[in-house]
């Protein structure tokens, strides 16, 4: 059943609304992530430049937080618990391959997870089964970028701790399900930025390879958002002036015969 033409007036009206009201919002909220990403790129910026500092004690840990931390570059001194190793799965400029996940055992017995780079998937069976004595190189020095937890896996894939399937650096899980009882909730990317040693080039795990750049697409997607809330208020006006236009639904085209007066 058609709606009457007041009816329909109404609904168009709500409707053109509706839509510009959503454009708008969408437009402002790219602003406002627009802001957010260049705030954080100078953040990154200046931090991954900064002076290395020591890693916060692990009765800090709970504090971490990225907005303080999240690439500070650190150092930590330990020893590799390579029998704790695990892979994540990663895609680089290099292809695609695993980020090598291994727990570094301070001094106190606390563990800090260490992202020590990126291998290829050739070397998968060669990195979760290393050699019996990989462990008793004694004590050494990681500097490297601090990094949050990513909790949950990749895009449309869920971490598998049980099946030792991980899309995701979830520390947090991967120390549950190492059994380390005081682990970090967070890693550290091995190697800094534009300071990697020249021998670093060629060795596996290829550390240093932290993403830094961060792509900044919102200004044309609020244009995007804007352009469309301009083009229902285009529409709405042309409605509007289309309708008002309009002859009223009913009326009579002309005088009926009966109506008209003798002259």
């Amino acid at each position: 059943m058609a709606l009457p033409g007041r009816g329909r007036r109404v609904a168009l009206a709500v409707l053109g609304l509706l839509l510009l009201a959503g454009f708008l919002a969408l437009g402002t909220w790219q602003v406002q992530r627009r802001a957010w990403k260049l705030a954080l790129i100078d953040r990154v910026d200046q931090r991954v430049h900064a002076a290395v500092g020591a890693l916060p004690a692990p009765a800090q840990w709970p504090q971490v937080h990225p907005a303080e931390h999240e690439y500070l570059p650190v150092e930590v001194r330990g020893r590799w618990l390579p029998e704790r190793t695990l892979l994540a799965q990663a895609v680089t400029d290099l292809g695609p391959g695993f980020w090598v996940m291994t727990p570094l055992q301070q001094a106190d017995g606390s563990a800090v997870w260490v992202n020590r780079g990126f291998v290829p998937q050739t070397q998968r069976a060669q990195w979760l089964a290393p050699p019996a004595d990989a462990g008793d190189a004694g004590a050494v020095v990681v500097q490297g970028l601090l990094r949050m937890n990513e909790p949950g896996g990749g895009f449309l894939r869920r971490n598998d701790p049980a099946g030792q399937r991980w899309y995701s650096r979830d520390v947090v899980a991967m120390g549950q399900q190492q059994g380390l009882s005081q682990a970090s909730p967070f890693f550290i990317d091995a190697g800094l930025p534009g300071r990697r040693p020249a021998d670093q080039a060629t060795a596996w795990p290829r550390p240093g390879l932290t993403v830094i750049r961060f792509a900044n697409s919102h200004l044309v997607y609020a244009l995007t958002w804007y352009g469309m809330a301009l083009l229902v208020a285009g529409a709405a006006w042309y409605v509007a002036r289309y309708e008002r236009g309009r002859r009223p639904v009913g009326e009579p085209l002309s005088t009926p015969a009966h109506d008209r007066s003798p002259r």
